[in-house]
């Protein structure tokens, strides 16, 4: 089932991709259900919050009204970062299931756990889930844009 989810976050991650961003894309599930699907957008809003992960819980916190996103599994094709992984602490997120690990800005194991910290809420978290499609589709879009600079 984790990878059925993964690839709808895959899905948008590409729409990232076409847009110019980094792409990184993101779902949230509740009772098997999709309720919330989001994609990077920091270049097109000019915003370093609009981060996949963000996006998709914001949504998802409106769908359900109010902050606590009990039940509920986040999707994401990159290891979110420090930024995202307080939100998905914050919003009570229960899983956190990820693509790639990010050797540069992740913060469930890569670079630091911080959810292994003692906060108030410790999401489960699984990752590797088709690790090489969420790699190659973020090495493969930052080949294209070091050759569009040359």
């Amino acid at each position: 089932m984790d990878e059925i989810f993964m690839r709808e976050a895959l899905k948008e991650a590409a729409k990232a991709a076409k847009k110019g961003e980094t792409p990184v894309g993101a779902v949230i599930v509740r009772d098997g259900k999709i309720i919330a699907r989001a994609h990077n957008l920091r270049e097109k809003k000019k915003n370093a919050l609009q981060h996949a992960e963000v996006l998709a819980i914001n949504k998802a916190c409106k769908l359900l009204g109010g902050w606590r996103l009990i039940g509920c599994s986040l999707y994401v094709t990159l290891e979110p970062c420090p930024m995202c992984a307080g939100a998905i602490i914050n919003s009570r997120i229960e899983r956190v299931v990820f693509g790639a690990s990010d050797k540069k800005a992740g913060s469930c194991g890569s670079v630091v756990n911080l959810f292994e910290l003692p906060y108030n809420h410790k999401p489960k978290v699984i990752s590797g889930v088709l690790e090489e499609n969420c790699g190659s589709i973020l090495t493969e879009f930052f080949k294209a844009l070091r050759r569009n600079k040359k």
